[in-house]
């Protein structure tokens, strides 16, 4: 028996110009920002953009697994439409075609239209609805960021597009702020530590070492500094707190004192700090003007704050992002959360009334634009939610959303046997910090609310 063909379609009106748009999914990063965080999609190469013959290579989410997905770029209409199909993945056919229709001069329709045919060892009506079900959820996803990007970069038209270097590239902030920014129009150059895989849009550099390797012609506009070791993995060891120190001071020292050097100078640095800096400080409400805590984590990000002085010195802006818990289920503290809570082992850490100072990644990424957008924001950054919550607040929403209980608490002594000095400061600690800063310049927050957070997050009510 073959199987039918099905098509599925949606259609949005868009309050943008149907050029603008276009250009949006023409450049580099469309396909990862397009990408809904619950339903990850992998590019692992590409031979350019969206003009015919084009081909893409994706590793694709399915169920538990992620499988290889080839297609090519067969048709292309400029500011009309662009079309790609498979060559090879999951689907016996899968063609997928991107209309752009204009309205007006700042309005127009985005249609998507998906033929597709399941790959005959499946049964056919369930599956057909699983996947109408699941091509819906993952459009009204697609479609609104598409919108909500554009308008954000369309906010400073005036300003002329940036060249950026960035470590921590591969990062989980990183592999997220990267594409925003390249589909903005951007041009982003990597920091990486395989020599051999260097290219235009990459530099070579070894931090411990103190290597990095910039060309006389390089010149950069802004420079972010997002790489460092995890220090939310494994037991915190006098070796493990030497690599996470070293990791930080080290890299830090070396991008300020070689970006000083330059014949032209960056007008921006912004550099990833931590809410650590403030300690665990109880019920107190914490903004950038207080001062640092106690502990290790406290110390670490003083001195890794002090460390970029060389870049201050020289009067280049400089912006110390004190980032809280970022929140995404590709990686952090949502990933790690997500099986215990789906399996009904949710639980608080302790009392549960410790302050989580959270973010979304979609604001992350959204409050790093912003810093380099507006030239009168420097010094220390609260990148955080503007409404922390308690720790049994936290878990008991990310279990309403999965629809599991969150009732089991796990003792202090447990965490302390389990993570040692690390659990203690990161998962016993209360750290309440508003985002001073960020509201008071202007920054809209896109997912302030915790709930409709996860629900975006996670593709819930959508």
């Amino acid at each position: 028996m073959i199987k039918e063909d099905k098509i599925f379609t949606k259609s949005s009106v868009m309050e943008i110009a149907a050029a603008d748009l276009f250009d949006w999914h023409a450049r580099a990063g469309a396909i990862e920002r397009l990408s809904p965080p619950w339903d990850p999609v992998r590019v692992i190469e590409t031979t350019g953009g969206i003009t015919v013959g084009n081909k893409i290579s994706l590793k694709v989410k399915s169920g538990p697994f992620f499988c290889n997905w080839y297609a090519q770029h067969t048709d292309y209409i400029k500011d009309e439409m662009f079309r790609d199909e498979q060559i090879s993945g999951p689907f016996s056919k899968w063609i997928h075609t991107h209309h752009v229709k204009p309205l007006g001069e700042k309005k127009c329709i985005l249609e998507d239209q998906i033929e597709f045919r399941l790959p005959f060892y499946l049964p056919g009506a369930v599956f057909d609805r699983f996947i109408m079900g699941k091509l819906g959820k993952i459009f009204v996803y697609r479609h609104r960021i598409t919108m909500e990007e554009i308008k954000i970069h369309q906010q400073y038209t005036n300003r002329s597009k940036l060249n950026i270097l960035i470590s921590g590239a591969s990062g989980l902030i990183g592999s997220a702020l990267i594409p925003f920014l390249t589909t903005g129009g951007h041009n982003v150059t990597r920091l990486i530590r395989d020599k051999n895989l260097t290219n235009r849009n990459s530099r070579f550099w070894d931090p411990l070492h103190g290597v990095l390797d910039l060309r006389k012609t390089d010149h950069f506009d802004a420079v972010i500094h997002l790489a460092g070791e995890n220090i939310g993995k494994g037991r915190w060891t006098a070796e493990k707190k030497k690599i996470i120190t070293d990791s930080r001071i080290k890299s830090t020292q070396l991008i300020a004192k070689t970006i000083c050097q330059l014949k032209k100078k960056p007008s921006v640095f912004i550099v990833a700090s931590a809410i650590g800096f403030y300690g665990d400080r109880g019920e107190i409400l914490l903004t950038e003007d207080d001062k640092p805590g106690n502990g290790f984590l406290s110390d670490l990000c003083s001195n890794w704050e002090n460390t970029a002085s060389d870049a201050v010195a020289r009067q280049i802006r400089t912006a110390f992002m004190r980032i809280g818990v970022v929140l995404t289920p590709e990686g952090g503290a949502l990933k790690r959360l997500l099986l215990p809570v789906k399996l009904g082992a949710g639980c608080k850490f302790s009392s549960g009334r410790q302050y989580m100072s959270w973010i979304s990644i979609d604001d992350v990424i959204g409050s790093i634009h912003h810093i380099l957008m507006n030239d009168n924001i420097y010094g220390p950054i609260n990148l955080v939610s503007p409404n922390p919550v308690r720790n049994e607040t936290f878990i008991k929403v990310l279990g309403k959303i999965l629809m599991r209980p969150t009732f089991l608490p796990m003792p202090a002594w447990g965490i302390n046997l389990l993570f040692g000095e690390m659990g203690r400061e990161i998962l016993l600690s209360s750290t309440k910090v508003i985002p001073k800063k960020l509201l008071e310049s202007g920054y809209k927050f896109r997912y302030p609310d915790l709930e409709k957070t996860f629900n975006h997050l996670l593709g819930r009510n959508i």
